[in-house]
């Protein structure tokens, strides 16, 4: 009987078979389908590694459903390599993959519904060729929630993308109506009409459009990340978790914001004043100190940074070094302010070992000096900064005359206005108070941005609380005489003030 179908049917051995993916699965499927009873039989031929065989019998098909089922499972044994690389990496296809196997049986006993295996092998053919992409739905998380987005690739075929949601609970109070004046301003140290008029000015550049893929983040979101941290000085993880944002893209917004602060607001509400503006800065700073022709009160203070890769050394801060009783890295901030406080120039970004006077060479206000824009002109500072034509530094020595002593607490009246005005500045803003994580080549653009904002809130009259006020330590050098040259002319200036002020008090 054996013999007689063998001829018929051809001996089935290893060699028969492809590969044992066709045997492994033609055998199933085979058992599957001829759970019936039949007359016919045929017998397998395997080798063992013992190099035995082995005769197994079991049900036979017809010679026509043999053909089918073989042909079938062959040309899914002839995929490629690359093929099988694809399907490996398709997610979800360890959950989701069918074997055959576990194909479903209809309601009738003994008959598997042709529909439904063709479905099946058109189902496994597409994942070959990869056109079905599963997405893996995911598990839910406590505090996270996650969200599908659907979009449209090029070829007009869906797809959906994952978007992690994170709570905007904090910053929707405070962008509403609910949210007082008072929290409002402690958390951005302005009012809501100065956050306005900052949001419409920026709107041209910051503002930013739909894609297919996301919504934009809203222009008043964008602004007030920015302000936030600057006036915190938060870390970036606290910010992501208030607004709602990734930790690179609220780091992204701060940077794009204070890029448009200086692009946009610096020229209106940071310039130098014009003539008529200069009357009133002389007017004002003449009846507070009696010395005329004065344009301003300058000083410079200090923002710790990070050790930089190249020239460290440069930026190295001695006196901050033996306060903290560690290696102090900083760069410099050196501003001109008017009698309300209000900078009319900065000079950012040159490094912290430089002396105040180093600064004032480099700086532009020396540049119009040159130039001849300072004529009959006067700046007042501190005595880090060396006496000028137009600038008036105090006295320095031991033993002072009554009419010295006079004219140098006049002097100080004006440099405090100057002092105060960088008090206010790094009270503002928390984030002049830390190390600057900020990258070197990216900290003036920063600075900047909070001068501009500093000189908004003073001329839109956002009032300061007083615990946010910085107390300014190891800005102010002291600089000996024998280490520069002093003009003849401006030490008669000087002393024909100081006796002027000293019979005039009197």
């Amino acid at each position: 009987m054996h013999d007689i179908e063998e001829q018929q049917y051809g001996s089935i051995n290893e060699s028969s078979f492809p590969s044992a993916f066709t045997r492994f699965f033609t055998l199933n499927l085979l058992c599957i389908y001829t759970n019936q009873p039949s007359h016919s039989s045929f017998q397998i031929h395997t080798q063992t590694k013992a190099s035995t065989m082995e005769t197994t019998s079991i049900p036979f098909l017809d010679q026509q459903d043999f053909s089918y089922f073989y042909t079938f499972f062959q040309d899914l044994d002839t995929d490629s390599d690359d093929s099988l690389t694809k399907r490996r990496k398709i997610d979800d296809f360890d959950d989701q993959q069918i074997s055959i196997s576990k194909f479903e049986i209809p309601n009738s006993e003994f008959e598997i519904s042709n529909s439904d295996f063709e479905y099946k092998a058109s189902e496994m053919a597409d994942w070959d060729q990869g056109r079905v992409r599963k997405t893996r739905i995911p598990s839910p998380v406590a505090g996270y929630g996650g969200g599908m987005v659907a979009a449209e690739d090029g070829g007009g075929q869906r797809r959906r993308l994952w978007v992690k949601e994170r709570s905007k609970g904090w910053w929707k109070y405070h962008n509403s109506d609910e949210c007082p004046d008072v929290e409002f301003r402690k958390a951005f140290r302005m009012s809501k009409s100065t956050f306005d008029m900052i949001c419409d000015e920026l709107d041209s550049v910051v503002t930013k459009k739909d894609t297919m893929l996301r919504m934009a983040i809203p222009l008043r979101q964008r602004v007030a990340v920015c302000i936030y941290r600057l006036a915190t000085g938060d870390p970036l993880r606290k910010v992501s978790a208030l607004f709602g944002l990734g930790i690179s893209t609220c780091h992204k917004l701060v940077l794009e914001v204070c890029a448009a602060i200086q692009t946009v607001l610096m020229p209106k509400f940071l310039q130098w004043p014009n003539d008529q503006r200069l009357e009133e800065i002389k007017t004002e700073f003449g009846s507070i100190s009696g010395i005329s022709d004065v344009k301003g009160s300058i000083y410079t203070t200090h923002i710790s940074i990070i050790a930089p890769k190249i020239n460290p050394e440069a930026y190295f801060n001695k006196r901050h070094t033996n306060r903290n009783q560690k290696p102090s890295y900083s760069t410099t901030i050196q501003g001109l302010v008017d009698p309300r406080g209000v900078f009319t120039d900065i000079c950012i970004g040159y490094p912290g070992s430089m002396t105040d006077e180093q600064i004032l060479e480099k700086s532009a206000l020396c540049q119009r000096s040159k130039m001849g824009l300072l004529k009959n002109t006067r700046v007042i500072g501190n005595s880090g900064y060396p006496l000028k034509d137009w600038m008036l530094v105090p006295y320095t020595y031991k033993n002072l005359s009554w009419s010295q002593h006079s004219f140098n607490q006049k002097v100080n009246e004006v440099q405090k206005i100057g002092k105060d005005a960088f008090m206010r500045l790094k009270g503002r803003w928390g984030c002049l108070q830390k190390r600057s994580e900020v990258k070197l080549q990216e900290l003036p653009m920063v600075l900047g941005a909070c001068c501009v904002l500093h000189n908004i809130c003073e001329m839109y009259g956002e009032e300061m609380d007083v615990d946010l006020m910085f107390d300014m330590y190891d800005d102010e050098m002291d600089m000996e005489i024998d280490s520069r040259g002093i003009s003849v002319n401006a030490l008669e200036a000087r002393d024909n003030i100081a006796h002027n002020l000293l019979h005039h008090s009197h």
